[in-house]
C-alpha cells in the first residue's frame, strides 16, 4: 500500500511540472523474481521514477519501455526472461531466475482514472480489489482498474472470482473471453495499511512513529499532555489526539488491521486506556514494560470487575515486541513493528533460511 501512496504523491508533483507519465506493473511471474505481481513503478518522460519492479536489474530497460509507451500513447506488455543466462541479451545484470511480465500504461493526465483508483484505495480502511487486464499476444490491453469499472456484461463471470479473492485474501489470475480476444486478468487483493495507535508521546515514541510511517502505516499519537502530543513534535503523524482515555476512545477507529501500543510510562493512564480497550476487539494491544506490569494491570482491572475474554487475551502482547536484543528506543521500535506486522499478517516469525518452501506464495 505504501508504494501506491508514493506513486500518488509523485504523480501530483510531476503533474504540476507538466510531465507525461507511464505506470509499469508486474502482472505475472514464472519462477523467481525479486518483486512479485502487483509491484509498480511510475515513470516520467524524462526518466524520473518512483516505486520498483525488480531489485534494480530491470529498471534501466523499463525506463526505455515506459518512454516508448508514453510517446506512442499505447499500453505495452513486455516479457523479461531472466532464465536466460546471457545477461547481454538485455544489457543488464539479472539476479533472478524467472519470467517477468510487465504492463506499461501511459497515464492520461486529463483523466487519470488509474491514479484516482489508487487515491480511493489509500483513503479506504476496507480491503480493495484492483484488476489489471492484459493480452498475452500483444492485443488490446484493458490496463488497471477497480472492479467496479469493468463492463457489466462480464460481471456474471467475475463476481464469483472477486468474492473468492476477498474471502481468501489471495490474488488470482484468470482468463476471460472479451470482444478483443482473451484477456488475462490479474485480480489483486490489496489490504489497507496497518493503522498504528501509539498511546504516549515521550521522546522514545518518536522512533516508533517514524518507523511506522517509513513502512507505510497510518500513525496516530495519543496522550493526555498537549505539551507532548502536538504537531511540533509529531508533525507527520496522520492524527494526534489529546485527552483522557474515555475522551480519546471516542476519536479512535479500530478494525482488523489496527494495532495499539501503550507506552505512556504513566501507569494510571495506561490502566485507564486498557480498561477502555476491554470493550473492543483490537487484533494487537501492546504493553510496554515487564511482565510484572502486565500482571499488575490485569489484577487491578479484575478488582474493578473488568475482565478480558480468552480471545482478547491472545491479542494482548506484554511485553510488546520480539526478542531481538533491543536496547535503544530505535531498536525497540524495530522490535515492536516486527511483532505487529507478524501478528497482523498472520505470520510466525522465523529465519527465512529455515523455510523449506518459497518465501512468497505463488500468485
Amino acid at each position: 500500500m505504501k508504494e501506491l501512496g508514493d506513486i500518488v504523491q509523485a504523480y501530483e508533483k510531476w503533474l504540476q511540472l507538466g510531465l507525461k507519465m507511464a505506470l509499469a506493473t508486474v502482472v505475472n511471474v514464472d519462477g523467481s523474481s525479486y518483486r512479485r505481481p502487483g509491484a509498480r513503478m511510475l515513470v516520467t518522460e524524462d526518466g524520473h521514477f518512483t516505486g520498483a519492479i525488480s531489485g534494480g536489474c530491470l529498471e534501466g530497460d523499463a525506463l526505455r519501455k515506459a518512454a516508448l509507451a508514453i510517446n506512442q500513447g499505447k499500453k505495452k506488455l513486455v516479457v523479461y526472461d531472466t532464465t536466460d543466462e546471457d545477461d547481454a541479451k538485455l544489457g543488464v545484470q539479472l539476479g533472478c531466475n524467472g519470467i517477468v511480465r510487465i504492463l506499461f500504461e501511459p497515464i492520461d493526465t486529463n483523466n487519470s482514472s488509474v491514479i484516482n483508483h489508487f487515491k480511493k484505495m489509500n483513503a479506504s480502511r476496507e480491503p480493495s480489489i484492483l484488476v489489471t487486464g492484459y493480452h498475452q499476444d500483444q492485443g488490446s490491453h484493458w490496463g488497471t482498474m477497480l472492479r467496479e469499472a469493468i463492463q457489466e456484461k462480464y460481471h456474471a463471470d467475475l463476481v464469483p472470482v472477486f468474492e473468492t479473492v476477498l474471502k481468501s485474501k489471495k490474488s488470482e489470475h484468470l482468463v476471460i473471453e472479451t470482444d478483443e480476444g482473451n484477456q488475462v486478468l490479474f485480480v489483486e487483493y490489496i489490504n489497507p495499511a496497518i493503522s498504528l495507535i501509539i498511546v504516549g508521546a515521550g521522546n522514545d515514541i518518536m522512533p516508533l512513529e517514524n518507523m511506522a510511517r517509513l513502512i507505510g502505516w497510518s500513525t496516530t499519537v495519543v496522550d493526555g499532555r498537549p505539551t507532548h502530543a502536538n504537531t511540533l513534535r509529531f508533525g507527520q503523524a496522520n492524527k494526534i489526539v489529546v485527552g483522557k482515555p474515555v475522551e480519546v476512545m471516542q476519536q479512535l477507529l479500530f478494525d482488523d488491521r489496527t494495532a495499539i501500543v501503550l507506552m505512556t510510562h504513566n501507569y494510571n493512564y495506561d490502566f485507564a486506556m486498557l480498561s477502555e480497550l476491554a470493550n473492543t476487539h483490537v487484533p494487537y494491544i501492546g504493553l510496554l514494560g515487564p511482565a510484572a506490569k502486565r500482571e499488575r494491570l490485569f489484577n487491578d482491572l479484575a478488582d474493578i470487575s473488568i475482565h478480558f475474554t480468552d480471545l482478547q487475551l491472545k491479542n494482548i502482547y506484554g511485553p510488546t515486541g520480539l526478542d531481538l536484543g533491543a536496547e535503544t528506543s530505535s531498536e525497540i521500535a524495530l522490535s515492536v513493528c516486527s511483532e505487529i506486522m507478524a501478528v497482523i499478517e498472520g505470520k510466525q516469525p522465523q529465519h527465512l533460511r529455515l523455510k523449506t518452501t518459497p518465501i512468497h506464495a505463488s500468485i
